[in-house]
């Protein structure tokens, strides 16, 4: 267990731990951390984490970054995207866990039950989905922050939520149903091999913001999205029934034993409504 685990384990399973936990979402207390993260003086802190994740970066990469806020939005021009049209790609680093929504539009995750309303706040929207699969990516605080298009498709309106700034680390997950609670943007994307796909992007703890620049707009495979402000932060796609086929070691994903994923990587196929 690293630090940020043992951290977050101390603020939801602890009474101490809690009673901490509590007085940051009523103070608002992280905005103070926010407000250090953005300015020049956390640039000491920057070498230091790099280190501790295996981040490579360049002495002039280091000199360009002017706070941890900078380092932390930074672009990767490495990103392969796979662009086989009927091959589904993840839209972004992380830990993949995966559920299927039953046919009262429920899935669990941690003991939590959670309903597609509850991430949409749209129950006719939400009930196209029953039956259907929901895909949920972790990104860690060393995780690349941008998010792609995951097909050639066109976007809808964003809808954003405000709400709670809850970890999403598993120990947090086990206590809070918090994709229900965090504050969240969200979209139905109408794609060209998978049909209609809800994207919601979900904050986290010490979350700047979520920053999604498109909006009715036609979009194609692997152009930029948008990106997560400052800290780990939750992708949650949902599908309609058939519409996907995972490959088998990502089929079998559960929060209790996540699968890594990279941005563009192959993760599943198109299916068909038939199936």
């Amino acid at each position: 267990m690293n630090n940020t685990d043992s951290f977050v384990s101390f603020l939801y399973k602890t009474t101490i731990g809690r009673v901490l936990l509590k007085t940051i979402m009523v103070t608002r207390a992280d905005r103070l951390l926010v407000l250090f993260l953005k300015s020049p003086l956390s640039k000491c802190i920057v070498p230091r984490f790099a280190e501790r994740h295996g981040i490579e970066i360049s002495r002039g990469d280091l000199n360009s970054y002017k706070s941890y806020r900078d380092f932390f939005a930074r672009y990767n021009h490495s990103t392969a995207i796979d662009f086989i049209p009927e091959h589904l790609i993840s839209p972004c680093d992380g830990w993949l866990s995966v559920y299927e929504i039953n046919d009262s539009s429920l899935f669990i995750i941690k003991g939590k039950i959670y309903s597609t309303a509850d991430i949409v706040q749209d129950t006719e929207i939400a009930n196209k989905y029953t039956g259907g699969t929901c895909l949920v990516i972790r990104l860690c605080a060393s995780d690349y922050h941008h998010y792609c298009y995951i097909d050639d498709c066109f976007q809808g309106e964003n809808h954003y939520i405000p709400g709670k700034v809850h970890s999403v680390q598993p120990a947090a997950l086990e206590s809070h149903v918090v994709f229900a609670h965090n504050r969240r943007s969200w979209c139905v994307m109408d794609t060209d091999n998978f049909g209609s796909v809800i994207q919601a992007e979900i904050g986290a703890m010490v979350v700047g913001g979520i920053v999604n620049p498109n909006s009715n707009v036609r979009k194609s495979r692997g152009d930029e999205k948008g990106y997560f402000d400052l800290s780990g932060s939750t992708i949650v796609l949902m599908f309609e029934p058939g519409r996907i086929r995972l490959l088998p070691k990502h089929k079998a994903a559960t929060i209790e034993k996540e699968v890594r994923v990279r941005q563009g990587m192959w993760i599943g196929v198109a299916g068909s409504r038939g199936e």
